[in-house]
C-alpha cells in the first residue's frame, strides 16, 4: 500500500515529465481535469496529534482487507501551471510518447 499523497505526488511527476517532453513540439495537448479512482484503507493514529491517513490499496491486496475497512474514492484534479513570475495559473499543455499498457 502507498499513501494517497504519494499517489498524487507520482501523478504530478508524470504530468511534469510529459510537459517537459512536449517543449518545442508543434502539437500539444491541453490537460483537462484528471480523474483518479482508488480503493483506500483508512487508518487513524492514536495520541494527541492523531492523524487520519488514506492508504491506496493494491488491487491484488484486497483479500487482506474486508470491504468494511476499504472505501472507493474518486478525485477530480484540475492541473494548473504557474507562470514564470509565479503569480498566475495557466492551462497546462502536455505531450509525450505512448507508454506500453497505456489507454
Amino acid at each position: 500500500m502507498i499513501e494517497l499523497a504519494d499517489l498524487i505526488r507520482e501523478l504530478r511527476q508524470q504530468l511534469t515529465t510529459a510537459l517537459v517532453d512536449g517543449d518545442g513540439e508543434t502539437v500539444r495537448f491541453e490537460l483537462g481535469p484528471v480523474e483518479v479512482e482508488a480503493s483506500v484503507a483508512v487508518s487513524r493514529e492514536a495520541g494527541a496529534d492523531a492523524k487520519v491517513r488514506l492508504w491506496v490499496v493494491d488491487a491484488g491486496a484486497n483479500g487482506k482487507y474486508t470491504q468494511a475497512e476499504t472505501q472507493r474514492i474518486t478525485l477530480t484534479l484540475t492541473p494548473k501551471q504557474l507562470s514564470a513570475d509565479g503569480r498566475s495559473p495557466r492551462t497546462v499543455m502536455i505531450t509525450g510518447g505512448e507508454v506500453d499498457g497505456e489507454r
